[in-house]
């Protein structure tokens, strides 16, 4: 502070050293104008060149005293003084002051040599580690490839020739001040030396974790005698200085608590970096557009070319809809539903996870990740299936497809696809570490196609290959083949209630597909349509979206999937958690269709009003939207929402809370809205 930024650290300044050093700091104090109270050196002597200076300026000089007390409560103002190797039971002197200043000695910066690989080596003469030349780093051809030089390499003199030496300099070294001579350092690493545990007590190590002198020894009897178990026992250089302040103390105090030498002892790994960092540099390019960079599919760039208006699905952008001139989003929107339910509808569906499981164990694998029994199906057949956390939430859903006897590829949520893949690992690698089963994520390996509509099936067989007759290719099953050219696996899968066909392909293959079928499908009313519309078809259709119908506190009974719960399977990730009490609460809130009395559209995330307020004075609820949309295909606003007791209430009405106090009838009916008996849907 003194040096770099001309402040003053106090008005009268104590300073408490075992080595010559520390009396540069005194001589600059003193230069500057500061008061120095005295300079308290715990060795009986010292007459070198910086103390002879000093005394000579006046500064008064008290040789073999160490810190008995700091006295003071928030601030400093004075020292009580003792000799150094006594317990610390007598006062010898008080001192005014209110800042002290600590010397204990210098260390080498050894994090690079350390990081490496290289060993150190103890100094007892300089009471440091330094780089021990003989262990040095090793390169793979078994060659050192770090030196340190200079201070780096331990040097308190002679600096500049020895690092000048090891740079290969030949001739003398750069010219360098005198420096003056220096008497031996007395290692001290606690004073006083004999201190009893009341002064031990409060004897600061680290300043940042409030690690003292008796944390330590209390290790070293409780059989922490690894410095390495000692630093993590204590936490004792584990803040952000990483020990710059307390670890050769520590593990100086460590050795002397076990009777050891310290080069005995040894010491934690020291790494870069040894200064600290700004939370910019660390962060790098990570701003702006960099800060979460999106994550695009192959089809993106058709996308944006094509009016495409985006929505942020994760760190995915997925089009919401395809505005053409002077067409409002409401009504991009009905024109794509209407589309995809009169004609052809075609969706990226690339962002959907796609997360491969194989080995002997897969089976066994997916069958305690989902609900239901997965491990039956037959290759070349899907199924669905839902996911929860062990509390028995639900968590994520999708369609598994069996591809071999050992292998099932899981497709989950867009905005699910890395969690449940984190999740699906934290499970192997932690508890079922036994099990022969390998995961890998191919989300982004594959673009996703679906086609979607009555002449979807045409446009397929349009472009040849394969055949996707009724027969060939029923509901729920899949066939892999040559489609149009492309390398494909075709999904007879739908999450819109018509014939629906998903296509995957190569993701290099993923826009000339896209283009193919645009291009063929032109005369068929082949259309592209966004995630809104994507929306409003299953919601017709009854279909659960996990995030609008699941907010962390829904299990699938709430949403009357009880048949997805297998009834035979011994276990589960959930099976517990949802045969708790409150699972089981005949009056939770269940999934039901709402239809307002009026044909308007509910406000999303609306509550249903019970009418009364409970003892905190709140309005009592019974129910809540969780989707909520116009349907062109009905043309009135239909919605979903989560009701008290709902598959019981059939054809209530409730009172929905709207804008400025306002409230909205709305009817309770039945949650699948379009083709219930699923005609449309097998084509």
């Amino acid at each position: 502070y003194l040096a770099d930024y001309a402040v003053a650290p106090g008005h009268s300044v104590a300073i408490v050293t075992n080595n010559d050093d520390a009396y540069r700091t005194a001589i600059a104090l003193r230069a500057a104008g500061i008061g120095v109270a005295a300079l308290v050196d715990l060795r009986d002597q010292s007459d070198g060149d910086l103390p002879t200076q000093a005394r000579t300026m006046g500064i008064r000089v008290i040789n073999g005293q160490g810190v008995r007390f700091v006295q003071g409560g928030k601030r400093v103002t004075g020292l009580t003084l003792t000799r150094h190797d006594s317990r610390g039971v007598a006062t010898t002197e008080v001192l005014d002051c209110d800042a002290v200043a600590m010397s204990g000695g210098w260390s080498p910066v050894v994090h690079l040599w350390s990081h490496c690989g290289g060993k150190l080596v103890w100094d007892d003469g300089a009471a440091l580690f330094r780089p021990d030349p003989v262990r040095p780093p090793l390169g793979a051809d078994g060659q050192g490839f770090v030196t340190c030089a200079g201070t780096a390499a331990g040097m308190l003199d002679s600096v500049l020739d020895n690092a000048h030496a090891a740079a290969g300099g030949t001739g003398p070294a750069p010219s360098q001040d005198v420096a003056p001579a220096m008497a031996p350092i007395l290692p001290v690493w606690m004073t006083p030396t004999q201190a009893e545990y009341p002064l031990r007590a409060k004897m600061f190590l680290d300043f940042q974790n409030d690690v003292k002198v008796s944390d330590v020894q209390l290790a070293a009897r409780e059989g922490y005698q690894s410095v390495e178990h000692t630093k993590r026992y204590t936490t004792l250089g584990m803040a952000t200085d990483q020990g710059k302040l307390s670890n050769i103390n520590g593990l100086a105090v460590l050795s002397d608590a076990l009777g050891q030498k310290i080069a005995d002892t040894g010491t934690t790994t020291f790494r870069p970096p040894y200064v600290p960092l700004t939370l910019g540099a660390m962060a790098g390019e990570a701003t702006g557009d960099l800060f979460k960079p999106l994550r695009k599919t192959p089809l993106y760039d058709w996308h944006a070319a094509n009016g495409a208006v985006w929505e942020p699905v994760g760190l995915w952008r997925r089009p919401f809809t395809y505005l053409r001139n002077g067409e409002s989003e409401h009504d991009a929107v009905n024109r794509e539903v209407k589309n995809a339910r009169t004609h052809v509808g075609l969706l990226d569906a690339s962002t959907l996870g796609k997360i491969l499981l194989s080995g002997p164990d897969a089976g066994r694998l997916v069958d305690m990740l989902y609900t239901n029994v997965i491990s039956t199906l037959k290759p070349g057949h899907c199924r669905y299936g839902i996911m929860c956390n062990e509390n028995g939430f639900l968590m994520d859903d999708g369609v598994v497809a069996r591809l071999e006897d050992g292998s099932f590829l899981l497709h989950t949520t867009s905005g699910g696809a890395d969690h449940v893949y984190a999740w699906i690992e934290d499970w192997l690698q932690c508890e079922w570490w036994d099990w022969q089963v390998h995961a890998i994520n191919l989300t982004e390996q594959f673009a996703q196609i679906a086609v979607v509509g009555p002449n979807a099936r045409a446009l397929l067989e349009r472009l040849g290959g394969m055949d996707v007759g009724r027969d060939a290719l029923p509901f729920m099953q899949w066939r892999a083949g040559r489609l149009g050219g492309f390398d494909a696996r075709v999904f007879r899968i739908s999450f819109s209630g018509e014939v629906s066909f998903e296509i995957a392909v190569p993701a290099s293959q993923g826009a000339a597909l896209w283009d193919r079928l645009i291009t063929d499908g032109a005369d068929l009313g082949a259309m592209p349509y966004g995630t809104e519309a994507l929306h409003i078809l299953r919601a017709e259709k009854g279909y659960i979206m996990v995030g609008d119908e699941t907010d962390g506190t829904v299990i699938p009974q709430d949403l009357g999937l009880s048949w997805a719960i297998s009834k035979k399977k011994a276990d589960f990730l959930g099976k517990r958690g949802m045969e708790r009490v409150a699972m089981v609460d005949p009056d939770r809130w269940q999934l039901v269709g709402l239809k307002t009395l009026d044909g308007s559209v509910l406000p999303h995330g609306a509550l249903a009003v019970q009418g009364g307020r409970n003892a905190n004075g709140q309005a009592l609820t019974e129910g809540r939207v969780t989707s909520t949309y116009y349907s062109a295909t009905f043309g009135r606003g239909i919605a979903m929402g989560l009701v008290a007791r709902g598959s019981a209430r059939m054809g209530a009405v409730l009172n929905f809370a709207g804008d400025k106090g306002a409230m909205i009838p709305a009817r309770i009916v039945d949650v699948v809205l379009y083709d219930k008996e699923g005609e449309r849907l097998h084509g």
